[in-house]
């Protein structure tokens, strides 16, 4: 089931994902035409994604994604509190996603059962199970062609989300402008395979730094924009695996109050993936200033900060980056339990699919 020098699912899950992404790109890309294979409405000007925790992490992502790339506008909701609002989004050329890698999620697929009763707009699943109950509800349909994911930290699930929410977001573009708009990302796509394989083969480097972050009892992850899904999503993944106390914020609105956790002594991890706003740079040699934390910058580097450690692969993009980053943060979080002696494939009191439950 393994090779000898790969112990656990999450691992061999973490490195699967080189080989699922050209699959998926062979599955949605054409190779003559390079027309995205994908079935969905005319006309959307208006998103609005609902799902919960990894899924929930790649719905925040494609906000900021395809907002920034396709001038829609776009919103993510929690599955659970979408079910308690009083009014749901009901305008005219809105599309709802709902995204569940079972398609069992109860809570989600709750939601998507509401807004086929209550509004009668599109609806669009991404799941990794083409048998489930949302692929039925739904109107249209991804597939993230993941395989069994027998860790119960998402992994090669999500970055599979990630690149279909990707997809989705071009072929948006091709509809209500040009296609060459697309065409810069869509051959970067093929890339992402040599991506990840190089971050892996930064292993050595990243599991140095677990070693440090084990014995740490304050984390910090920040980010701006589009990386704070992966802030939240990295710090996910450590509290699963390792049962750390560790927060993710946005970098602003943590120098407004929540600064003071690091008085403690503390880690604090700034994910980039492009350059550094000025303001980040000011915030972060503040904080380096006044609370001398561990500082540790994941992604690209300015050379005004001096961080304790960078863990950095060079990408063309910021697509690229992304998915770079989020490799990082899972090899991080597995290396971190390990280091812990946690079993990261099956973490004390969670479970894979979640159905019919009040949580």
């Amino acid at each position: 089931m393994f090779s000898k020098n790969i112990k656990t699912f999450m691992e061999q899950e973490i490195y699967e994902q080189s080989a699922i992404i050209p699959y998926i790109l062979m599955k949605y890309i054409d190779p003559e035409s390079g027309e995205i294979k994908l079935d969905l409405p005319q006309d959307i000007r208006k998103i609005v994604l609902v799902a919960s925790g990894s899924s929930y992490h790649c719905a925040r992502f494609a906000v900021d994604l395809v907002e920034k790339i396709s001038k829609i506008e776009s919103r993510a909701i929690y599955s659970s509190e979408f079910l308690l609002k009083n009014l749901i989004p009901s305008d005219e050329n809105t599309l709802y996603i709902f995204i569940t890698q079972s398609g069992e999620t109860s809570d989600t697929l709750k939601s998507a059962q509401r807004v086929k009763k209550e509004t009668g707009l599109p609806t669009l699943c991404i799941t990794n199970n083409e048998n489930s109950t949302i692929w039925k509800t739904c109107d249209f349909h991804a597939a993230c062609y993941a395989g069994i994911e027998r860790g119960i930290a998402a992994t090669k699930s999500f970055t599979s989300q990630m690149l279909c929410l990707i997809l989705i977001s071009l072929k948006l573009i091709e509809n209500i402008e040009q296609p060459a708009v697309t065409e810069r990302y869509k051959k970067s796509l093929f890339r992402l395979p040599a991506i990840i394989e190089k971050t892996i083969e930064k292993k050595d480097e990243i599991k140095k730094f677990a070693s440090k972050l084990a014995g740490e009892k304050n984390i910090v992850i920040t980010a701006d924009g589009i990386s704070y899904s992966l802030a939240k999503e990295g710090a996910l993944k450590i509290k699963e695996t390792s049962y750390k106390n560790i927060s993710a914020a946005i970098l602003g609105e943590f120098m407004h109050g929540h600064v003071a956790i690091l008085n403690n002594k503390s880690t604090l991890i700034y994910i980039s993936v492009d350059k550094i706003s000025e303001r980040s740079i000011n915030n972060i040699n503040k904080i380096k200033e006044d609370y001398h934390p561990y500082l540790v910058i994941i992604g690209p580097l300015d050379e005004r900060i001096k961080p304790d450690c960078n863990i950095n692969i060079e990408c063309e993009n910021e697509i690229q980056q992304l998915f770079a980053n989020i490799i990082i943060l899972q090899l991080l979080a597995l290396e971190t339990a390990l280091k812990l002696r946690r079993n990261v494939d099956h973490p004390k009191g969670l479970h894979k699919v979640v159905v019919d439950k009040s949580i």
